[in-house]
């Protein structure tokens, strides 16, 4: 019975204050759809920031010119075992020749003969290890092996992707706090003048020995109502937009690298961004409703 009552409540005040819910519904929709496109994309800025450190961290490893064909060897097996390394790539005299003059074009035959280029083993490193300090302190302990001249990388570019990820996740953090805490008033402030609506209602209720609890139930599940609609709305809306982002990005010339949903499909976001909707509509009218119901006086 008090189940009945309650769904039967909800959906009644729902229906009630029609423009005011289309109004909170709307408005949750567009703060939903604005977490979601900033949660996709702060998670493609952090696959581009990965390729770039994986990039920046890319370490050249010169080998003496005169370590024997097995020492050189050793050096790459000892690199391959090397923890947080992701691949490894001998350079031969006559590669590192041909890239140079790949490099330098016509200004290249300058050199009689690009020999004097070491060989070198070019490695690169993942994860934590792609941090500045990583790179330092892998650079100092190979620099120390038998059979390596010099050790050499790109420290500033390491540093700028890392501060520049810094900057974009804070930013985007930020951002999505401020829309969320948005949306929770935008909800909140709905409820509470549903509530001052039926005060009279409410104060009658008590007045009965209905308690607190009971009153609320109603409210919350109008609550829920409106996120479960902005959820699907904005659901909707964000398959959309984000998937013309897809397709514009995957239209142009320059951008190869892999850009998708996170996990490779688009029901994962929306039921995400369904449930985000289901529980800021639940905590936003449970704020309210706690604070509201209380101010009712019974005189």
């Amino acid at each position: 019975m008090a189940l009945s009552y309650t769904l039967r409540e909800g959906l009644a005040g729902f229906r009630r204050a029609k423009l005011a819910a289309a109004t909170s519904v709307v408005a949750l929709a567009i703060a939903l759809v604005l977490i979601g496109l900033f949660v996709l994309l702060g998670w493609q800025g952090q696959q581009v920031a990965e390729l770039l450190r994986q990039r920046a961290s890319e370490v050249e490893i010169f080998l003496d010119d005169d370590a024997t064909a097995e020492a050189s060897a050793r050096v790459g097996d000892r690199l391959r075992s090397v923890a947080g390394v992701d691949s490894v790539r001998y350079v031969s005299h006559e590669e590192a020749a041909e890239i140079f003059r790949e490099a330098f074009g016509e200004e290249a035959d300058l050199y009689d003969d690009a020999q004097f280029l070491p060989a070198s083993y070019r490695v690169r490193l993942g994860g934590d290890a792609a941090s500045p300090d990583s790179l330092e302190a892998f650079a100092e302990v190979v620099a120390g092996w038998t059979a390596v001249d010099d050790v050499a990388y790109d420290r500033a570019s390491v540093e700028a992707v890392e501060r520049n990820v810094r900057t974009f996740s804070s930013v985007g953090l930020a951002v999505a706090l401020l829309v969320v805490l948005a949306a929770l008033l935008l909800v909140g402030n709905t409820v509470r003048l549903s509530i001052y609506a039926r005060r009279m209602l409410i104060r009658t209720m008590k007045l009965v020995g209905a308690t607190n609890a009971f009153i609320r139930r109603p409210f919350l599940i109008e609550g829920v109502i409106q996120g479960l609609a902005a959820g699907v709305v904005a659901g909707i809306v964000l398959w959309g937009l984000y998937g013309l982002f897809l397709r514009f990005i995957r239209s142009a010339d320059a951008s190869r690298a892999v850009v998708d949903w996170p996990g490779g499909t688009p029901l994962l976001a929306v039921a995400a961004l369904i449930v985000l909707g289901l529980v800021l509509g639940f905590i936003a009218s449970s704020v309210a409703v706690r604070r509201f119901i209380r101010q009712v006086s019974l005189s």
